[in-house]
């Protein structure tokens, strides 16, 4: 703890000014200094403790998270103080990129990694949620690989985000790299809360097949958070607005959820009574539409305008097309409040100027066929339904794309003009606040505002098995209620079959093998002709969502039953907990970067303060040109050591500081004794007494200075 006391001279004005301003410079500097050595020695200790944390054996704490892994935009929740927050990042935005950029220094992500996506696109990640669960020959994928800047190769089937990383060649999986923003959302949340975070609830779209789930899982579990529950995103949604609206009316009420972001549509028909009974009726969707498709669009049509005008293509300039998306998105945006938008990119392609404009109608055009493939699966959720639209009492929209006018247009003519509920719960937020009720309650919270509320899912999913054929035969049709339990019979196709083999699938193709396939097994059975052994099979789905599945020939009562978790494209146990060390290995990296710019900063700060100093009247009158010189060509020496080293240690920032005040602070301090020895001779006789002193030294390698008046005493 550093004491600064300083008593005033009346009678020395310019003296105890000078005085002031050299004590406050450098009980100003040594602060910094403090503060950034308590800073590293915390975040050294961090390191160390970092595995133990990781395996329970650090401060933990029963909090836990809701996290809205989104396609585009990430946010995270927690309830606490009977309510729920939104817990704002370190750019204070409540809502954060999932964006992570790899460059020659460093690994961004959030904001930081988006801001620079147009300078960086080879090596900026983004949609891995459209990536992730997914095979690398699946057309979706191949589709998004035309507009995606950055490299995805084929191993085994599995897409493999390629990027250049500190001068190597890096291959990232898709759970990697979401990993890497559910780590950044922990952080965030354990910042805010002070305390770390390991439990934590993940939502996903609703229509997520089985793969894309466990992947989630992967992520979370690599992110080093205990997936508490996977979670649908109109489901957490529904929670929100259960949550907010249940003391508002009485009954029943039917709502439809309508959750569109930047890269899902998923559409929800549930019910909701004021005892906080949430039963979801019927979900449907696709998990590869979205606001980046309406970006997409409005890319290719400003390429083929550039084209047009200058005829010459750009779409193989990928910083161009990264200027042309980012602008797209702003106009995006823009169009849904104005009915114009301007884009103007200087330099955009061989040096040529692109400026035009966009109206609100020709946006509309352009994004005519994705309208009415949302507006086809609106249609198909009723029609699947057996319900009819006039029963649906609130109409919730959720998700950033629900701003689009046009969209709000289509959605309240087919609803018969009825308005849409859009300010009852913020379309950003809802589904982190949603997942964040939902894992307080996992938690074991007994809060009475949210103890009652009680979530009834379905399947999104038909499961079945492959008959003779190749056909899928369904067992559990999709939208069914969970828990569930169905079964059907089958019998051997061959004479003398000993080995029957199950395989389970979900999905609704007609052929199985179109469908994803969770798991199979084989069923011994005692030889008998075509046809006369009876199997069972039971498929039955617990409140966990965990599939069991039994097979049980009924004649001699032999059975076999498995749960059925699929590990077809899945990560390993190796592979997962490799990861799991990487993501530790970049998170010191990620901390080792943050020391350099602390300590760059530092120094930075002290030579400018030097400057301002040095050049202050009182302080520049009492230098000689000679000192001010070596003074100022110090400065100038570190100012460009600094600009030059990109790559230099914190160790080189605390040498390149000493060597600097080794030039300063010895004229300072002569500065300062004569001034001493001058105020003591002209001010003998106001002044009994007058005294300080001044004590440069440097203390584990961190400098610090202490400086006191002792006393001051006037007659």
């Amino acid at each position: 703890m550093i004491l600064a006391s300083l008593f005033f001279l009346e009678s020395q004005p310019i003296k105890s000014s000078i005085f002031f301003i050299v004590v406050f410079f450098i009980y100003t500097y040594i602060s910094i200094y403090l503060i950034l050595a308590y800073n590293l020695a915390n975040s050294d200790s961090s390191h160390i403790s970092l595995k133990e944390e990781r395996m329970g054996e650090g401060k933990s704490s029963s909090v836990a998270i809701g996290i809205d892994l989104g396609t585009t935009y990430s946010c995270v929740a927690v309830w606490r103080n009977d309510g729920v927050e939104i817990i704002t990042n370190d750019q204070g935005n409540r809502i954060t990129p999932s964006c992570v950029a790899f460059t020659d220094t460093q690994r961004m992500i959030g904001d930081a990694a988006k801001n620079q996506v147009a300078a960086n696109p080879t090596n900026t990640v983004f949609d891995s949620k459209r990536l992730i669960g997914r095979k690398f020959s699946d057309p979706h994928v191949q589709n998004d690989m035309k507009l995606w800047p950055f490299q995805v190769t084929n191993v085994d089937d599995v897409p493999k985000i390629v990027v250049e990383h500190k001068g190597e060649i890096k291959s990232f999986a898709a759970e990697e790299i979401s990993s890497m923003i559910l780590a950044k959302m922990r952080e965030i949340a354990e910042k805010f809360l002070g305390t770390q975070v390991t439990n934590a609830v993940i939502t996903v779209p609703a229509y997520f097949n089985d793969s894309q789930r466990q992947a989630t899982k992967d992520a979370g579990r690599i992110a080093g958070l205990n997936v508490m529950s996977i979670l649908n995103e109109p489901s957490a949604a529904a929670i929100a607005y259960g949550l907010d609206t249940k003391d508002h009316f009485h009954g029943i009420r039917t709502v439809f959820v309508f959750d569109f972001g930047g890269g899902t549509l998923d559409l929800t028909l549930l019910t909701i009574d004021n005892s906080g009974n949430i039963t979801v009726k019927i979900h449907g969707g696709d998990t590869h539409l979205g606001g980046q498709d309406f970006d997409a669009a409005m890319v290719e049509f400003f390429a083929s305008e550039f084209q047009r005008k200058n005829r010459i293509d750009l779409r193989g300039n990928k910083r161009a097309i990264c200027r042309l998306k980012v602008a797209s998105e702003r106009a995006k945006r823009i169009l849904s409040s104005t009915t114009q938008a301007s884009i103007e990119l200087e330099s955009l392609h061989q040096g040529i100027d692109f400026y035009t404009s966009i109206t609100r109608a020709k946006f509309e055009e352009i994004n005519k066929n994705l309208f009415e493939r949302c507006m086809e699966l609106v249609h198909k959720c009723f029609e699947d339904s057996d319900m009819a639209k006039s029963s649906v009492d609130e109409v919730v929209l959720v998700g950033g794309s629900t701003r689009i006018p046009k969209l709000e247009q289509r959605l309240k003519d087919f609803f018969d003009g009825k308005d849409l509920c859009k300010k009852c719960i913020n379309a950003d937020e809802a589904v982190a606040y949603g997942a964040a009720i939902h894992a307080s309650k996992l938690s074991g919270d007994k809060n009475e505002k949210i103890q009652d509320l009680k979530l009834w899912e379905v399947t999104p999913l038909s499961l079945g098995l492959k008959e003779q054929g190749g056909l899928m035969k369904v067992i559990i049709p999709r939208n069914t209620m969970i828990p569930t339990k169905k079964q059907d019979l089958f019998t051997t196709q061959f004479h003398n079959q000993e080995i029957v083999q199950i395989h389970i699938y979900e999905g609704e193709r007609k052929i199985a093998s179109n469908n994803n396939l969770l798991g199979s097994f084989d069923l011994e059975i005692p030889p008998a002709p075509r046809g006369v052994p009876m199997i069972n099979v039971c498929f039955e789905i617990d409140s966990n969502s965990i599939l069991h599945v039994s097979a049980e020939e009924r004649a001699t009562g032999v059975m076999k039953k498995v749960s059925v978790v699929s590990n077809k494209g899945r990560l390993s146990r190796e592979e997962v907990e490799r990861m799991v060390k990487d993501a530790e290995k970049y998170k010191a990296e990620d901390e080792e970067h943050r020391q350099k710019i602390e300590a760059r900063n530092a120094l930075e700060n002290l030579a400018y303060n030097m400057r301002n100093l040095i050049e202050d009247e009182p302080v520049a009158s009492e230098l000689s040109a000679q000192d001010k010189k070596k003074i100022n060509k110090a400065i100038d020496y570190t100012l460009k050591w600094i600009d030059e080293s990109d790559f230099a240690t914190v160790d080189e920032f605390k040498k390149e500081e000493e060597g600097l005040l080794s030039v300063f602070g010895p004229i300072i301090l002569k500065m300062i004794e004569d001034l001493d020895a001058r105020g003591s001779e002209s001010g003998r006789k106001s002044l009994k007494k007058h005294s300080f002193e001044v004590v440069v030294s440097v203390v584990t390698g961190l400098v610090s200075a202490v400086c006191s008046v002792i006393q001051v005493i006037q007659g």
